[in-house]
């Protein structure tokens, strides 16, 4: 169960908490927590938006992330793109979608319809209230930063995602199958894991 907590924690990045359940269960994480924070520097910089300085970032880590993930390069690039448009720096961002974007759209039909998507929010006055103006939500800065934090894992040879959260889902399913077909003590309270008695 430890390794179960310790991986969840250094999936998610929580490297102080990491570090204080090393000391408190003696459960040694599988890899160095010094790079939790690197790691999690990136993730934070694509949150607030600086795609640039998380490039960089991602770079200093390992350079090959990026050369060997098109896909998460275009997404960041994406994301820069989405930045310029937001702080209404419409020439800038028509200049690096040209000269930046439209070339790997030109080598990936996927990345051409982003693309599409992307520049059609300078197509509208009001950006937010556009058919397309999800991509300027927080929720798609989350989506890249956890696009970068998953490859930052997988070059590390970690898991990209932590087991926790697919062990209590495997859990909650495995419960359900059973609660049609048997009676037997269940976990109602997953905080506590505790053993309850069926009803009689």
């Amino acid at each position: 169960m430890n390794k179960l907590v310790m991986n969840y924690l250094v999936t998610e990045g929580y490297v102080e908490a990491a570090e204080r359940f090393q000391l408190e269960s003696g459960t040694e994480p599988d890899i160095d927590l010094g790079t939790i924070t690197d790691r999690m520097a990136v993730k934070k910089a694509v949150q607030s938006g600086n795609v640039e300085d998380a490039i960089e970032k991602v770079n200093d880590l390992n350079p090959e992330i990026l050369d060997t993930n098109p896909q998460l390069f275009f997404h960041l690039q994406q994301q820069r793109l989405i930045e310029l448009i937001r702080n209404g720096k419409i020439e800038e961002a028509l200049e690096f979608a040209q000269e930046e974007l439209a070339p790997r759209g030109e080598e990936n039909q996927c990345f051409l319809e982003e693309l599409e998507r992307t520049v059609a929010l300078l197509a509208f006055e009001d950006a937010s209230n556009c058919p397309v103006g999800e991509l300027l939500d927080i929720s798609q800065r989350l989506r890249t930063a956890s696009e970068v934090n998953a490859a930052i894992l997988t070059s590390q040879s970690h898991e990209k995602d932590p087991k926790l959260p697919s062990l209590l889902k495997m859990l909650i399913w495995a419960q359900n199958q059973l609660d049609e077909k048997a009676i037997y003590p269940r976990i109602n309270d997953l905080s506590t894991a505790a053993l309850e008695d069926p009803p009689v």
